[in-house]
């Protein structure tokens, strides 16, 4: 079994790469390396079972070469959700034509099973607590726009020449390792970082705020598992089931850090938005669910900061 990985030089590929290897899977890793983290990718390489291939999803010729012989396909590389606002044009540049360009390549090929990166993002703001699968969906950026038009792009390729697929729509994914900027736990690295200095964290509002904090490595299995289940052709959220609101995550982080201090809040109106993935799904199809609890996965992350 050989796995094409795009985006395979970035922060969740990095947990992803040594389950497949673990699994017997030779790993392809395709990444124009702009943001990659290329010690780790040579640390794979040398491993062995690994290889690199600098390419750029945006050209369809490199990512078909790259594709010939693959028997599944993991599709990682992306825009990010704040990159996708400031310049909206790379965002459908790289999100689209790269997610078209790995889906059509995908289904001339025949591969087994081709597993994308999606997102929560697609869900806009909540009706309702938890979030399915079959609620509405209201993208509200060109990122979150191209993670649903990347479903319904799959769909079309399912049709037309049954390519094999899952959708995963990771919710706020963190772990050791992540970039400081990542937009939906920027607010873990900020805390961490005024902790770590001795002073207390500044919360917007009252922190009723809230996030659904999957582990990487929770998530990891979960990809792993969506390229060997049986069942395929779905959106499956990957999240804990857990809105756990950001006053709460200031006492973690400070009972973690191990410091005396109390937060301080910064009175101003912010829009009240929440967090929490119904993953009964994730349970039926593919015999997930998280197993580490955010206020160990916080300890951790804590601990990888030192």
């Amino acid at each position: 079994m050989r796995v094409l990985l795009t985006g395979g030089a970035g922060f969740i590929a990095g947990h992803t790469i040594p389950l497949l290897t673990e699994r017997g899977y030779a790993v392809r890793i395709l990444d124009n390396m702009t943001r990659g983290d290329r010690d780790r990718v040579a640390g794979f390489v040398a491993g062995g079972d690994v290889e690199l291939v600098e390419a750029d999803v945006r050209y369809g010729g490199a990512v078909r070469e790259a594709m010939r012989g693959c028997t599944h396909v993991i599709h990682f590389a992306t825009v990010s959700i704040n990159k996708s606002i400031a310049d909206p044009h790379e965002s459908i540049d790289i999100n689209m034509t790269g997610n078209h360009n790995v889906f059509a390549a995908a289904a001339d090929e025949g591969v087994r099973r081709l597993v994308f990166a999606s997102s929560a993002s697609v869900y806009g703001e909540p009706d309702k607590l938890p979030m399915h699968e079959d609620d509405r969906l209201d993208p509200l950026t060109p990122y979150c726009i191209s993670k649903r038009a990347g479903e319904d792009l799959l769909r079309f390729y399912q049709r037309q020449k049954g390519l094999s697929w899952i959708a995963l729509r990771f919710f706020n994914v963190y772990g050791p390792g992540q970039r400081i900027e990542a937009y939906y736990t920027s607010v873990i690295n900020h805390f961490i970082q005024r902790l770590r200095a001795g002073k207390p964290p500044v919360i917007d509002g009252r922190g009723e705020q809230s996030m659904d904090f999957v582990h990487v490595a929770d998530l990891a299995r979960a990809v792993v598992l969506a390229s060997e289940s049986e069942t395929a052709n779905l959106p499956i959220n990957i999240g804990t089931g857990v809105d756990t609101s950001i006053a709460t995550l200031a006492k973690i982080l400070i009972d973690a850090v191990g410091v005396d201090v109390e937060p301080e809040f910064n009175p101003r109106d912010v829009l009240v938005s929440r967090r929490a993935a119904d993953i009964t799904r994730a349970r039926e199809v593919l015999g997930w669910a998280p197993e580490i609890p955010v206020e160990q996965g916080m300890r951790d992350l804590v601990a990888s900061y030192r």
